[in-house]
């Protein structure tokens, strides 16, 4: 249906993926599932493993958390990547209805905006481990640590919402074919009508909210966290503090490195086959560095596994 000036109401949109490149969907098929089924395994084995834990810190509860984030973001965007990189070679794009779009980028928003918040909830709890130890027990508790995480899943959901109403109530008209694998938040901007920069400031709005105000929370966490290393006067003990905070300084880096550089620049330095790429390795690889990351330098976290692998070997014999 077509509304003045030749703007549309699409029904739908085409998801080209990787439709173009014939020859190499079946390598990347093969790849993307392997990527996917061990990112699957890694995060379940660390939620087993962890839930296997008495009495476990709060660290480990954030970290279960983020496992169950993890493998909700990549459920939003891997399987029906897999399922099109199946379909025949010849076809020009994978369609999907306007309401699944909308859907699947407010899940993936949410998702990622909810990790944002986790990532500096767990910034607060390594701030008050290492600079407040004594009173860490009393201040981090279990009811705390559940408050935070719905507080983390309540904000992605409430930014996902307001950014998706804004950014399907823009007009799309001419192609409505998506260069993309999933529906982002670029490649829907760049197939609007309009070119003003009004379009962009609800992803400017949700950059500041789920990139910047985080963001601010963990530098303000790691001021404090380096001017408490400083007054130690033992080099172990502020080699060991400081090792605590290593994995999740990792994934805060890599996290809002990647959502950063894909979403805070203007579009008129958008390229869709680029972001493409970008997205492939941002919403793959990423996700399964993730629990490698954790597992490698979280001797509890190792530990569990080890009684986890260690159970299911005596079960075999």
């Amino acid at each position: 249906m077509d509304s003045p000036g030749n703007v549309s109401l699409p029904r739908g949109f085409l998801l080209q993926g990787f439709f173009e490149f014939p020859h190499l969907r079946p390598a990347l098929f093969l790849l993307l599932l392997a990527v996917h089924l061990t990112t699957l395994g890694g995060n379940l084995l660390i939620l087993v493993a962890v839930a296997s834990v008495p009495n476990r810190p709060p660290m480990l509860l954030f970290l279960c958390q983020l496992s169950v984030i993890e493998l909700c973001y990549t459920l939003v965007v891997v399987p029906r990547s897999l399922a099109d990189l199946s379909m025949p070679g010849h076809a020009r794009g994978s369609p999907i209805s306007f309401l699944g779009c909308a859907v699947q980028m407010q899940m993936f928003v949410a998702l990622g905006g909810a990790e944002c918040f986790l990532l500096a909830a767990m910034a607060y709890d390594r701030y008050v481990a290492i600079c407040h130890p004594l009173r860490y027990a009393a201040v981090v508790t279990p009811v705390l640590c559940a408050r935070l995480a719905l507080a983390c899943c309540l904000g992605g959901l409430a930014v996902s919402l307001g950014l998706t109403v804004a950014v399907f109530h823009l007009p799309f008209c001419g192609s409505h074919l998506l260069v993309h694998f999933f529906c982002d938040i670029t490649a829907l901007l760049h197939l609007a009508c309009t070119r003003s920069y009004a379009e962009e400031l609800p992803l400017l709005g949700a950059c500041l909210v789920l990139l910047l105000l985080p963001s601010m929370l963990i530098l303000a966490s790691y001021g404090a966290i380096a001017s408490a290393l400083r007054r130690l006067h033992s080099a172990a003990g502020r080699l060991k503090a400081a090792s605590t905070c290593a994995s999740h300084l990792t994934v805060t880096f890599l996290h809002y490195g990647c959502a950063t550089f894909m979403y805070v620049r203007p579009k008129a330095t958008y390229s869709p086959r680029l972001d493409r790429t970008l997205a492939l390795v941002y919403t793959n690889v990423t996700p399964l560095l993730y629990p490698l990351i954790y597992s490698l330098r979280n001797r509890e976290v190792i530990a569990a596994i080890r009684r986890v692998l260690e159970r299911q070997r005596s079960r075999a014999v």
